[in-house]
């Protein structure tokens, strides 16, 4: 595991009310959401794999705004890394609150096409990785927490070329709703967040422009979800407005069908 401090963070832990911990926090939805939720005054933990300085980046505009956050580096689906995450947030900010977990890969082709070892690399960060932190937050979230793991709107889309990216996650899905339940008792939330098409490198990369234009249009709303659409939704899961939604996944996709 790496580490990138910031003064902000430990100096001020005290004064933190809530921790958030946010996987795949150096780009794209990940970064929204972090920022989100320090703009509600969370401390954030900002957890990167592979994006050092885009991390640092994310900091710097959470601190830069008043807000207390750090990034730490680590494998999702490797738990001594994630368990040593969990340390250091505790140590930092005294405990965690929201886990919000972003992280994931994609990899599209037929069924017929799909190279295999692209399948096994997304099970493994998608699903093992999900289970990890799934774990992990089961065991160390404190009472009034929130897990919030990420699944996909093309899981009952039936999008041809999607056939490993969805069924990866609806296994995310499947895990979710049963940890709702399985920790009745606990106070913590359990949900998943089903994005639709997102203009985010995830989605856009390798798309003719004509391709994601088309997509755009299919939905009601007449465009793609922005990462900030998507932190919205997050946002209330992880707050106080969302502590009656349980076990669910909740589509944040604009409409689509």
């Amino acid at each position: 595991m790496t580490t990138t401090p910031t003064a902000a963070a430990s100096g001020q832990a005290a004064a933190a009310t809530r921790v958030a911990l946010v996987t795949g926090a150096s780009g794209g939805i990940g970064r929204a959401v972090a920022e989100r939720l320090a703009a509600d005054g969370d401390a954030v933990v900002v957890l990167y794999s592979g994006g050092r300085q885009r991390a640092d980046e994310t900091v710097a505009a959470i601190t830069g705004r008043g807000g207390r956050a750090i990034a730490l580096g680590a494998d999702i689906a490797d738990e001594t890394e994630m368990a040593a995450v969990f340390d250091r947030t505790e140590q930092e900010f005294g405990g965690v609150d929201v886990v919000v977990n972003t992280a994931g890969l994609m990899f599209l082709a037929p069924v017929a096409e799909l190279d295999l070892a692209d399948l096994d690399r997304m099970h493994r960060v998608n699903i093992r990785g999900s289970f990890v932190v799934s774990q992990l937050a089961a065991r160390r979230l404190r009472a009034g927490g929130a897990l919030i793991n990420f699944s996909t709107s093309v899981t009952r889309l039936q999008q041809p070329g999607y056939a490993g990216y969805a069924a990866s996650k609806g296994a995310v899905e499947a895990m979710t709703l049963i940890l709702a339940r399985e920790l009745r008792g606990r106070d913590i939330t359990v949900n998943a967040v089903a994005p639709g098409p997102t203009d985010t490198p995830l989605f856009t990369q390798g798309k003719p422009q004509e391709v994601i234009d088309h997509i755009a249009g299919l939905n009601p709303m007449q465009r793609l979800g922005t990462p900030a659409d998507i932190a919205e939704t997050v946002a209330f899961l992880a707050g106080p407005g969302g502590r009656w939604t349980n076990g669910q996944t909740l589509y944040a996709n604009g409409g689509a069908a």
